[in-house]
């Protein structure tokens, strides 16, 4: 499993041009999952998630918590993390999840997010359009073959 982390102040996912799903203060993240992936997998990354410290504190260091802002989650299903653009000019995304299974695996991910914090969604599958207003920049990338 692969996510790409921003530091958002505000975001927002389209679907045909009508919002489906927006974030003020949080975390938005972009997921990607692979054959192999487990609830292991999906339970290192919500961890890891919760309690990174990449919020500022009262003296503008980086040692806040999602959970400690209050913030919330803006999560979207990229089934292009898994890229594989070693060969040629078009990438080949076989090592992404099949569409089905992955599908699954989002909604069992998105689930146990939103049993710990705020979490919104894009639609699965769905050509979406993210307005995002990354804060900092902050953007972090976590892959469970590095744990």
């Amino acid at each position: 499993m692969k996510v790409v982390v921003q530091r958002s102040k505000e975001s927002n996912v389209l679907v045909d041009n009508k919002c489906v799903a927006k974030i003020e203060k949080g975390l938005v993240v972009l997921a990607c999952f692979t054959d192999g992936d487990a609830e292991a997998d999906m339970d290192y990354i919500m961890k890891k998630l919760l309690t990174l410290r990449i919020f500022d504190d009262e003296e503008g260091v980086m040692n806040k918590s999602i959970q400690d802002i209050g913030g919330s989650i803006l999560l979207v299903s990229q089934f292009t993390l898994y890229a594989d653009t070693r060969k040629g000019a078009r990438p080949s995304y076989i090592k992404s999840m099949k569409h089905d299974e992955a599908n699954t695996m989002f909604e069992r991910f998105t689930k146990k997010l939103s049993e710990n914090i705020p979490t919104y969604t894009g639609v699965f599958g769905a050509d979406m359009t993210l307005n995002i207003t990354n804060d900092g920049p902050v953007t972090i990338i976590i892959d469970t073959e590095n744990k």
